[in-house]
């Protein structure tokens, strides 16, 4: 097999030589092996769609912030809006607040992806409800740059009731994440404050995860698994 089999290439795209190079050379992923959780660099994420179809609408905005040696990266940020042709208005924009001049001057999707995969390099992503934002990245990596998105995801959403069982916060929803644990944040719905306040929340989480004996990726890996099988049993005797 050549050695370059694994890489995760689709569909030829309208790409320029200069972004199909830039394709090439990104990294393979680090997967969920048994790296500690202190010396992995981990990139947190937030999008903002056009909608909650993730076979229909689009990405409008990329915010992520990095979180490196037990801290986050205020140097190492990424946030980019979209420019997405014929774009409509929809209900959306209401809770995003991205207004049509702001996409109509974004940087071109090939070029914001691009620039957003480079920047993740081979590091894990974080997302609060990671399954959506995962799909979305997917699709639109597949759709314009032709890329498999392979990067491995963990759910802040799934991170936080695990570790911190005694919590109660109504639906469990970011907000009430962030209320719990006393935390603010600048913008609600703005994909970079959005990606600060889930990497500050992460932040917590983590220490927590330390206190428990949770030390590596492959060790967080497995106690999520084990946390999801515990809730599905108890859903099913309901």
């Amino acid at each position: 097999m050549s050695p370059l089999a694994w890489f995760p290439r689709l569909r030829p795209c309208q790409l320029s030589p200069e972004q199909h190079a830039r394709r090439e050379a990104l990294p393979p992923p680090q997967p969920l092996d048994d790296t500690p959780l202190s010396q992995t660099r981990l990139v947190v994420v937030d999008l903002e769609t056009s909608g909650l179809n993730v076979q229909r609408d689009q990405i409008l905005s990329i915010g992520a912030v990095v979180i490196e040696q037990g801290a986050i990266d205020m140097g190492s940020q990424y946030e980019c809006t979209l420019y997405r042709a014929n774009h409509q208005v929809t209900e959306s924009v209401l809770i995003h607040g991205i207004a049509p001049s702001e996409i109509e001057q974004g940087m071109e999707a090939e070029d914001a992806l691009l620039d957003f995969v480079e920047f993740a390099g081979e590091s894990v992503f974080l997302a609060f409800h990671a399954a959506f934002d995962q799909r979305m990245l997917s699709r639109g990596l597949r759709q314009d740059l032709g890329y498999r998105l392979s990067h491995k995801f963990i759910d802040v959403a799934e991170l936080a009731p695990m570790l911190c069982p005694e919590a109660r916060v109504g639906r469990g929803g970011l907000d009430e994440w962030l209320d719990y644990f006393g935390l603010s944040i600048s913008q609600r719905h703005n994909a970079a404050a959005d990606a600060l306040a889930t990497a500050e929340l992460t932040l917590i989480l983590l220490s927590k995860a330390r206190a428990k004996g949770i030390n590596t990726l492959a060790q967080l890996n497995t106690c999520l698994g084990h946390w999801r099988r515990l809730r599905q049993a108890r859903s099913a005797s309901m």
